[in-house]
């Protein structure tokens, strides 16, 4: 969060979509997550959150106090942490599965009931798969 604000200003809600964006898709946090940080952030006196006319929102800014720990939170950001190849594997993963629910509709929509029972056991078969590929020791 603080290393997002050293760039500009932001809402929660960007904050989410800009962690999400630049980890692929790999590291979304929940608003669960980041308001209760935003909060304490600002009881800390490190963020300050100005209201917006009209909407209700909150945009955040780093306070004096909040630029030094933010500066050095910006030298090495969280994100840049996941590794391109992550990032990567992550998409393919995603676009694969994607693909697939494509497909499944395609079979809920226009198969007969015999092609929606054998699409029902495939995924059946594919969860198994997909735990046993987790159950797998290194």
């Amino acid at each position: 969060v603080l290393a997002l604000l050293t760039e500009r200003p932001m809402h929660g809600y960007e904050m989410i979509q800009e962690i999400d964006s630049r980890t692929g898709g790999a590291w979304r946090p929940s608003p669960g997550s980041i308001y209760p940080t935003l909060q304490l952030l600002e009881d800390e006196g490190v963020i300050a959150a100005t209201e917006e006319t009209g909407g209700g929102r909150k945009r955040f800014t780093l306070t004096e106090q909040g630029r030094p720990e933010a500066d050095e939170a910006a030298q090495t950001p969280p994100w840049a942490e996941v590794a391109e190849d992550t990032i990567n594997s992550w998409h393919d993963i995603r676009h694969a599965g994607a693909q697939a629910m494509n497909a499944l509709r395609q079979v809920m929509m226009t198969g007969t009931d015999d092609q929606r029972e054998r699409a029902a056991q495939v995924l059946d078969e594919t969860r198994r798969k997909l735990y046993a590929i987790l159950a797998e020791s290194e």
